[in-house]
């Protein structure tokens, strides 16, 4: 099963400004376990690929927000999308695209995992 990660940055993310609680560690686990893995943020594009680079890690996507639709053209073989964030423009933005959307609170917690586990 294939599913899309998300995430947005700021607010979001432990190295966001403001951090949020998901952890590059969580991030890395997501990737390992075959998630499908982005960001999609108010940060310039340059921003999001510098932060990626910085970390190691390729991410399969990087997008402004508001490109939510094009991300779920790019992989339109996935079987599930989600979105998480800090802000009411995270959830909207997964609503109009017709993404699953997790709060940055819902996010820490790790519910990805459970949709692993269900199969």
């Amino acid at each position: 099963m294939a599913i899309l990660l998300s995430f947005d940055i700021d607010g979001t993310l432990e190295l966001g400004d403001p951090p949020g609680g998901v952890t590059i560690d969580m991030v890395r686990k997501a990737i390992d376990l075959g998630f499908i893995v982005g960001s999609c943020s108010d940060r310039p594009l340059s921003s999001q690929r510098r932060m990626w680079a910085s970390l190691d890690i390729e991410p399969d996507f990087v997008a402004s927000k508001h490109q939510l639709g094009l991300v779920r053209a790019q992989f339109d073989d996935a079987d599930a999308y989600y979105h998480m964030g800090d802000r009411d423009t995270d959830e909207s933005a997964a609503k109009e695209n017709d993404f699953g959307f997790w709060w940055h609170t819902e996010a820490e917690l790790e519910p990805w995992l459970e949709l692993v586990n269900s199969d």
